[in-house]
């Protein structure tokens, strides 16, 4: 993969140097060779303290469709695919993903083909209506959950189609594209919505009640249109509730990841230029690894960023980087991270 470290740079020369005299030429010869080893020195040392050992391999989608990328950053697995909003590896090995803007597909990825689909556009009720999909979770019973925006409701198909649950949204600006971004079920069997153009995360009960919701806040700055980094907003894109019982946010186009009591106190944050070298720009994707740090997408943010980042905690260091705009472009806007993955179906 294509990793960024920052290294300094140990010494500097004068702009212009005298030339030496003959008796002294032996030693500023080995002045200078001693300076360049040194130097190299120094820059070895610091790459090897900054770099992480930890390699990742990552499903993702970018400009070149859905695409495996191995920890040595060469392509595993490559397949041809329009615009998404949710990816899953599910435990067989396939992939859940979107096609179209109403459509929930299940992917066999050793053939390459669809093997299972449903059409939140035409099954359900939503006949003739405007209907995206931005969220969808397999369930442990074998079930989906799927967000539907548009109708601003939540459902669980059974993989015969059949609605067996479903709950009202409340959306305060409704809107088939923003209506939701992410949701997750949790443990409790309640749900964790990324509401977007209202920014706010709810989480809902069984029954449909809002039991909690937190507003993503501006920070005293003003909104500013756009994807890029130089958009503001408090859009979010992703909550996730960790073990501790806070919920972990991305928040968009605010350009930042906040942790959350559920008391709403911030006990974690950063902003768009706390990490050095990097500035965020739509903050996307959240995942927890099992060594505690987190990776986030980085989408919209341009050549020369990121577009996965993996930061430390405790430490808000980054540990590694995914950058490979030239490769994905400038939208890629779901990935997993999946080392522990045992996929027969990879080259």
């Amino acid at each position: 993969m294509n990793l960024t470290f920052f290294n300094r740079c140990g010494s500097s020369a004068p702009a212009t140097v005298s030339a030496p005299k003959p008796f002294h030429l032996r030693a500023t010869i080995a002045y200078i060779v001693l300076a360049f080893i040194g130097s190299m020195l120094q820059i070895s040392t610091v790459s090897a303290a900054d770099k992480s050992d930890d390699q990742h391999r990552v499903l993702l989608h970018g400009q070149k469709g859905l695409v495996v990328v191995e920890p040595d950053g060469s392509i595993g697995w490559q397949m041809d695919w329009g615009g998404i909003h949710d990816l899953h590896l599910l435990p067989n090995g396939h992939i859940l993903t979107r096609q179209g803007p109403a459509t929930v597909v299940e992917i066999d990825p050793s053939m390459k083909e669809v093997v299972w689909s449903y059409d939140c556009g035409k099954q359900g009720g939503n006949e003739g209506k405007r209907i995206e999909i931005h969220a969808f979770e397999p369930l442990s019973n074998g079930n989906l959950m799927i967000a539907e925006s548009g109708v601003q409701r939540l459902i669980e198909v059974n993989r015969e189609g059949e609605i067996v649950h479903k709950i009202a949204l409340q959306v305060e600006h409704p809107n088939a594209h923003t209506d939701t971004r992410l949701v997750r079920r949790l443990d409790s069997g309640n749900y964790l919505v990324a509401h977007e153009a209202d920014g706010k995360a709810r989480e809902y009960n069984r029954d449909g009640d809002v039991v909690w919701e937190y507003e993503v806040p501006m920070f005293g700055k003003q909104t500013a249109g756009g994807h890029g980094p130089e958009a503001f907003g408090n859009r979010l894109f992703a909550a996730l509730r960790m073990e501790s019982g806070n919920t972990l946010i991305a928040s968009g186009n605010g350009h930042s990841i906040l942790e959350v009591t559920p008391e709403k106190e911030i006990v974690w944050e950063v902003h768009q230029n706390d990490l050095p070298g990097i500035r965020l720009a739509w903050v996307t994707t959240l995942q927890i690894l099992e060594n505690g740090n987190y990776v986030i997408g980085n989408c919209h943010a341009g050549p020369g960023q990121p577009i996965l980042i993996e930061i430390e905690p405790s430490t808000k260091k980054v540990v590694w980087q995914l950058d490979r705009f030239k490769d994905f472009g400038n939208n890629v806007s779901n990935s997993v991270v999946i080392d522990a993955a045992k996929l027969d179906w990879l080259n």
